[in-house]
């Protein structure tokens, strides 16, 4: 049973300047999701589904689908502020996106196999693909509760130009998640230390330590428990009255977890990320991926 790889691509790009899933960054016109893509392949991944807006459908699908033609089944779903669970309403005034794990939600009707959701802007390398999937393949049929997520070593996260924020985890002695602590400004300091800024002070962290990057695998069965919490999330007042409020996969993840429903194992993975969450962050990405060519880790053409 092959697994599908589901790239959440409905991002509004409002930092970046525009629509960054569609930018290409490598030397034939390539986004950063075509290389998730092609690494999606060679990792043996069967099925590529997107989550995106109606509002760009038509140029996603010239843009993009059209170059996956005849190469791998592609399907697309669509996420709006109005795709709620009957009896729930849209309040009024309400622009922001429900968050990561609604746009997952979405793709419960196309997606029926064990699957890999990634950001559509963030580059994950091919050992990460490689690693969850081994670990989806394995996935026995109507398996529940049993998922990973991949671990990057937060020394392969971090920016050259300044400090980046994230998702610690911590793991037991079977390599599985137990907590993710969101942590701000970590960058590398002068002594060469890694650390993050707590009040006054710098808290070194480990060199390997793992983050979240938000490459998570799941199987069938996390449609239904997502269904179920979103409901429990938008029957408290102040998830609809805050206009910005989002339901988010790390506090669907943390609940099956705290409740004994699911176990997540952390994936260990040497691949080095690199995004391009700000327009200046965009020449270093593309250098990057033409090094990465230039060594023989991507062909000069994806398709």
């Amino acid at each position: 049973m092959k697994p599908t790889l589901f790239l959440l691509a409905a991002g509004m790009g409002s930092r970046y300047g525009g629509l960054k899933q569609l930018d290409g960054l490598g030397p034939n016109g390539e986004t950063i999701m075509d290389y998730s893509i092609f690494d999606a392949i060679r990792a043996g991944f069967g099925k590529i589904v997107w989550v995106i807006r109606k509002d760009f459908e038509e140029q996603f699908r010239t843009q993009i689908l059209s170059k996956y033609e005849g190469k791998i089944p592609c399907e697309l779903c669509f996420q709006g502020l109005d795709a709620l669970p009957e009896g729930f309403k849209c309040p009024e005034g309400r622009i922001k996106p429900w968050g990561t794990n609604h746009a997952v939600l979405m793709g419960k009707d196309v997606i029926k196999e064990p699957f890999c959701v990634i950001n559509c802007d963030d580059f994950y390398g091919r050992d990460a693909f490689a690693q969850i999937g081994r670990f989806l393949s394995e996935s026995k049929e109507g398996e529940k509760g049993k998922y990973a997520m991949v671990g990057f070593r937060v020394c392969n996260t971090l920016s050259e130009n300044g400090v980046v924020s994230r998702g610690v985890c911590e793991s037991n002695e079977k390599k599985h998640l137990t907590d993710v602590v969101e942590r701000t400004d970590i960058k590398r300091l002068d002594d060469g230390r890694i650390c993050y800024k707590e009040g006054d002070n710098w808290v070194e962290v480990n060199e390997n330590a793992p983050v979240s990057m938000n490459m998570w695998g799941f199987t069938p069965d996390y449609f239904q428990y997502s269904e179920e919490y979103f409901k429990e999330f938008l029957s408290d007042p102040k998830n609809m009255e805050n206009l910005k409020s989002e339901f988010f996969i790390p506090l669907m993840v943390n609940k099956l977890i705290k409740e004994g429903t699911a176990t997540v194992e952390v994936l260990d993975t040497t691949s080095k990320w690199f995004g391009v969450t700000y327009a200046a962050d965009r020449p270093d990405t593309v250098a990057r991926i033409k090094a990465l060519i230039d060594t023989g880790e991507y062909p000069n053409k994806l398709f």
